[in-house]
């Protein structure tokens, strides 16, 4: 390699990236963070806006030394995602005071171990943004950008973000697969596809656990119950159920084995300190 050659790559872990890659790489991750800050400061919905800004006033007992976060929430994770992971909301003293989806409540507990052990994030426990928390082909965003009261968003609220949803997958240039957790993200990215011409009807698209579907463009959706506390303290949704799920993702996006993926990012090493069993793709 050239001197000059040389100058345009930058090595990161044990991959040499050219440098079209790499600004290509900064064009991504720039685009989605002047979507963010717009999200932040969005005010299209006082209902919503009012009671994030309550629950930051007030906070919850355990977390009253602490300053909440208490806007809309941005979507977080690789700007090259060819999985990304569509849920409801931010739960009110979870990503509402973290400002991180899934960070800091019991959702979040429930699906980053399950990422983690999958190969899609860098760590097992998601806590605030500072955590050094990294997402490796997985993006992760919902519905709708604000903590709704009683988790039930309106649908003129839910249709007041759908501009951001699709802002977010026309930004995912790598996008293989979709993972709708519950019923309204699935239904959510349903609309999506019909507002934006990639499907001409709904017929036949049905929500349940573990469905997959196939898209245009060699694209697919994959159903899964959502990890609220509700569904995985009842049973209805098991650790196993929720990581055959992001297994199959990995298969239907063509992504690396994930022996060499996990080996790459620690994480063998860490999940056999943990005494966690090594997850195996279904094919």
């Amino acid at each position: 390699m050239t001197r000059d050659r040389s100058l345009k790559a930058q090595e990161i872990g044990s991959n040499l990236v050219p440098g079209t890659a790499l600004r290509e790489d900064r064009q991504a991750a720039a685009k989605f963070e002047e979507l963010a800050r717009r999200i932040e400061a969005c005010e299209l919905c006082p209902r919503l806006r009012t009671y994030c800004a309550e629950i930051a006033r007030v906070r919850r007992r355990a977390y009253a030394d602490q300053t909440y976060w208490g806007k809309p929430v941005p979507s977080f994770g690789d700007p090259n995602a060819r999985v990304l992971a569509l849920g409801l909301a931010p739960g009110a003293h979870g990503s509402n005071r973290t400002g991180r989806p899934f960070t800091g409540d019991g959702s979040g507990n429930f699906l980053y171990p399950v990422l983690f052990e999958t190969g899609f994030a860098s760590q097992p426990t998601a806590q605030s943004r500072e955590d050094g928390m990294r997402l490796i082909d997985l993006r992760i965003t919902s519905v709708v950008r604000c903590a709704p009261p009683g988790n039930k968003p309106l649908p003129t609220e839910i249709q007041s973000c759908a501009a951001f949803v699709d802002e977010e997958i026309a930004n995912l240039k790598n996008l293989r697969v979709v993972v709708c957790l519950g019923k309204i993200a699935f239904d959510g990215y349903i609309n999506h596809l019909l507002r934006t011409g990639k499907i001409s009807a709904r017929k036949g698209l049905v929500f349940r656990h573990g469905a997959e579907y196939p898209l245009p463009d060699d694209q697919h959706i994959l159903a899964t119950y959502h990890p609220s506390l509700q569904n995985t303290n009842t049973g209805l949704l098991t650790r196993a159920m929720f990581r055959d799920i992001f297994l199959r993702a990995r298969v239907l996006a063509g992504l690396s084995d994930l022996s060499a993926t996990l080996k790459g990012l620690g994480i063998q090493a860490a999940m056999a300190r943990a005494s966690l069993p090594s997850p195996r793709l279904k094919t």
